[in-house]
């Protein structure tokens, strides 16, 4: 089962299931947190909790997309109750880069911090479920202020040094009132960050994730795949500019969710009855690698079968919120 968040014309929310070029209003469903909540309360599977209340109304799928009226598959009512966070280093990426690691594997001392926490994941990040193994890369995106509905341009700010894509999957939570994290399903997403920046210096990493992001327009009910195979496109004036094939599930990951997973929710601060977390999983294709530097008014286009309509988002410049030496004083 797919589901999606979405507007009608007069503004009002539903959510809706994705039945072929339909999509079928759950009844009396005005958010997907909502479901959630309602069904960890009844003990049930989200699934369950949607065929509960029924399927009405059947909506134009490619209709609403075309009007920009589908919304991101999860948020909250109050934006800085939505985390967003990620993992990298956990994708087994091109075989030149294992071959690296391989070649370096006998000289720590030799090798990048990027490298040998890659190392760290191949050697344990899939332990004995129950256990935990190595902890990956985890870094903080922002909170649900950055999400960037389906359709829409990602904001370059000026003081931006580039503008990358990042095709990856997504774990969609909600914190239940037990104080325990719940996995909704999952979603594509474009953890949209700044390459330039971070290549100066990896400690810039966190800078350069500190941007918006996106996910959807599709939150995809039940376990993911083994293996996936996605096609991440760049689009310039209407013509492909590059394209690539993104790997993940598991089969092409050197940490399990699993683990992933707990070194998140390890953390008390993230566990809060009510809130929303998305946490991206990492990637291992980058038009950036290639050489490919995005402009405004270029267009990513992320699709996976397994996930619906692909996700789509422009680039579209913004004017600076702040400006050095303007802090208010009291």
């Amino acid at each position: 089962m797919r589901l999606v968040q979405f507007e009608l014309n007069n503004g009002e929310r539903r959510v809706g299931v994705v039945d072929g070029e339909q999509v079928r209003e759950v009844q009396g469903a005005r958010t997907v947190r909502d479901l959630a909540l309602a069904a960890i309360e009844a003990g049930v599977k989200l699934e369950q909790q949607v065929n509960s209340l029924g399927l009405g109304t059947a909506h134009d799928y490619p209709q609403l997309l075309s009007e920009l009226r589908i919304l991101p598959p999860l948020d909250h009512p109050d934006p800085a109750h939505l985390l967003v966070s990620g993992t990298g280093l956990t994708h087994l990426g091109s075989a030149s880069a294992r071959d690296k690691m391989h070649q370096q594997a006998g000289d720590e001392t030799a090798m990048t911090d990027t490298m040998r926490i890659f190392k760290w994941g191949v050697e344990g990040g899939k332990p004995q479920s129950g256990q935990a193994g190595v902890q990956p890369e985890w870094f903080y995106k922002g909170d649900g202020s950055i999400v960037v509905r389906p359709g829409h341009p990602f904001p370059l700010p000026p003081f931006a040094e580039d503008a990358g894509e990042e095709p990856e999957i997504s774990g969609l939570y909600v914190i239940g009132h037990d104080a325990k994290p719940y996995r909704l399903g999952f979603a594509v997403g474009n953890e949209f960050s700044d390459h330039v920046m971070e290549r100066k210096n990896y400690l810039y990493l966190a800078h350069s994730k500190l941007r918006s992001c996106s996910f959807g327009p599709e939150l995809r009910l039940g376990e993911l795949p083994q293996h996936l195979s996605g096609t991440s496109r760049i689009l310039r004036n209407g013509q492909v500019l590059w394209q690539n094939e993104f790997l993940s599930g598991e089969a092409n990951m050197c940490h399990s969710l699993e683990n992933l997973e707990f070194h998140h929710f390890k953390y008390s601060q993230f566990l809060r009855p009510g809130d929303v977390h998305v946490h991206f999983f990492g990637t291992a294709t980058l038009s950036f690698a290639d050489g490919i530097r995005t402009q405004p008014g270029d267009v990513f286009e992320i699709s996976q079968a397994e996930f619906g309509a692909p996700l789509v988002n422009g680039i579209a410049p913004v004017d600076a919120v702040f400006n050095p030496g303007t802090i208010g004083t009291l």
